[in-house]
């Protein structure tokens, strides 16, 4: 390694050294899993299938301004620059070091509270579970503060061993995931072609394709549906990881499919087979597999649950993981503490995770065990509360990144010219289209999660936009005093191998082994 400081070059120190710490041992199939476990949460197919047949206006204009767009931005951008970090590096390249910092902390911060919802849907599953055998547990909030705690710890420990094995547990969870998905599906038709009349009027005259606005129209689905496709960019978190290039165009082309095939079939199964009073709950998918196959669904039903709880294990390790990499990159370029680079002796950043998995802790215990039960109301009601907010707020400071993204396409086309045209994917008016679409479509997704709250019988319009407000400044002011606390403590003297170094520690091996 050839040795360099970090004032020689524009070239941030992890895009120099990243890949000579980590493995390389991501293949098409692999990305394809992760990307599944990031952007597929079906969970949310209740909430827009709850909206009626407009929610297929709003997921197929989902699936075209934002999704396939934002596919395509990101395949150019990882072609050109694979390196760990995605957003983090490709925004350094497209405005400097702030403003790259910037974008990759409203990209990373997300990742943790999703952890959280991860926690959650497992909590709620297994009280769905127990519930089919008239039993109920996990009925207050302190103790789906614990089974948060709990899924982060076993994410944590899974996300520290060797990726190679724990990446296999993922693809098996991703195939096992998939299969749930299809019976799901089927659940649907099998509801219909035995005689069932639809749950939900799909008639086109029907009134429920009209789109409507105010605190309790459905335009806040539109919202709700940037939410449920938010990710695209995050498999590359882990660039310098993957084994090919054409690991990252194909991930990029199979993983949408996968993603809009499956809300697709989920929302028409919960919209055909589940009364509409239990469409918004978040276990009515499981209660479609139960109503449409009949003597059997039970059974199934309780199959499902079992499968979705571990879902919510799978997905929260793939998002520890994934998104530990930022923290770590961070590190080797010395914006957070150097020691947020360790690596373990299977070339892991541990400490990046441990770091997440500590702040996830920290807010499962202020959310779910202190808040409730000294706010004066119903702690459960609160919990529910909060758990939308934080929703709510992820899908905005998860945009903020986005529209990041979808300016530094642009930006990068025309500071580095020659090189785009090397590894261009497209002609040049395709990634113009896609930025302004993607932009746009941030834009109206931002502005339809602000509009009405997703749960209008617990708070009103202004008490929503209050809370999103107040996390969402609190959260960019951090990302800001981070950056120049940071910044003010960089070393100009450090050498590339004096970084490895710190990194590594004692861990030893070749980069070349997996």
């Amino acid at each position: 390694m050839e040795t360099t400081v970090e004032s020689s070059s524009d070239v941030l120190r992890s895009e120099r050294i990243a890949g000579g710490i980590l493995y390389k041992t991501l293949n098409t199939f692999d990305m394809v899993a992760i990307f599944v476990a990031i952007v597929l949460f079906i969970t949310n197919s209740p909430g827009i299938a709850s909206a009626g047949p407009v929610a297929y206006i709003y997921l197929v204009a989902g699936f075209l301004t934002f999704l396939i767009p934002g596919a395509v931005v990101t395949g150019q951008l990882g072609r050109m620059f694979p390196k760990e970090g995605s957003i983090y590096v490709w925004t350094n390249k497209a405005f400097g070091h702030f403003w790259g910092f910037f974008a990759g902390f409203c990209a990373w911060w997300p990742g943790i509270f999703v952890v959280v919802v991860c926690g959650s849907l497992v909590s709620t599953f297994i009280s769905d579970l127990f519930a089919r055998f008239g039993v109920t547990v996990l009925d207050k909030p302190w103790e789906l503060g614990l089974v948060i705690i709990a899924v982060t710890a076993i994410s944590f420990w899974l996300s520290a061993v060797r990726f190679r094995a724990a990446q296999n547990l993922v693809n098996i969870m991703f195939v096992v995931y998939g299969g749930a998905i299809l019976l799901i599906g089927l659940a649907g038709l099998l509801w219909l072609v035995t005689g069932h009349a639809t749950h939900t009027n799909l008639a086109f005259n029907g009134g429920g394709w009209n789109i409507t606005f105010g605190g309790v129209g459905n335009f806040t689905i539109f919202g709700f549906v940037i939410l449920a496709l938010l990710g695209i960019e995050v498999p590359l978190n882990m660039g310098v990881e993957v084994t090919s290039d054409r690991a990252v165009t194909r991930y990029l082309i199979w993983g949408p499919i996968v993603v809009m095939v499956a809300y697709l079939i989920t929302t028409f199964a919960i919209m055909v087979a589940v009364p509409g009073t239990d469409q918004a709950n978040l276990p009515a998918m499981v209660e479609g597999v139960h109503n449409g196959f009949g003597g059997a669904g039970q059974a199934l039903a309780v199959i499902v649950d079992v499968i979705m709880v571990g879902w919510g294990l799978y997905a929260a390790l793939v998002y520890n993981y994934s998104f530990g990499r930022m923290i770590f990159v961070s590190g080797l370029d010395r914006r957070l503490p150097p020691v947020m680079s360790k690596v373990n002796a299977a070339r892991v950043p541990w400490v990046a995770v441990l770091v997440q998995s500590i702040i996830v802790t920290v807010i499962a215990i202020v959310v779910y065990m202190i808040i409730p039960y000294i706010a004066g109301t119903n702690p459960a009601n609160l919990a529910n509360l909060m758990y939308y907010i934080l929703f709510a707020s992820i899908t905005v400071i998860w945009c903020i990144s986005m529209i990041f993204q979808f300016i530094d396409v642009i930006v990068i086309r025309f500071k580095y010219h020659e090189a785009f045209k090397t590894v261009r994917l497209a002609p040049d008016w395709v990634f113009y289209l896609c930025s302004v679409v993607g932009l746009l479509a941030s834009g109206v997704g931002l502005y339809a999660t602000v509009t009405a709250p997703w749960v209008p019988s617990l708070i009103d319009t202004r008490g929503w936009d209050i809370w999103i407000a107040g996390i969402v400044v609190v959260s960019l002011i951090a990302a800001s005093t981070i950056y120049f606390l940071g910044h003010a403590r960089i070393r100009d003297d450090v050498t590339d191998e004096q970084a490895i170094a710190v990194s590594m520690g004692s861990a030893g091996g070749t980069a070349e082994g997996a």
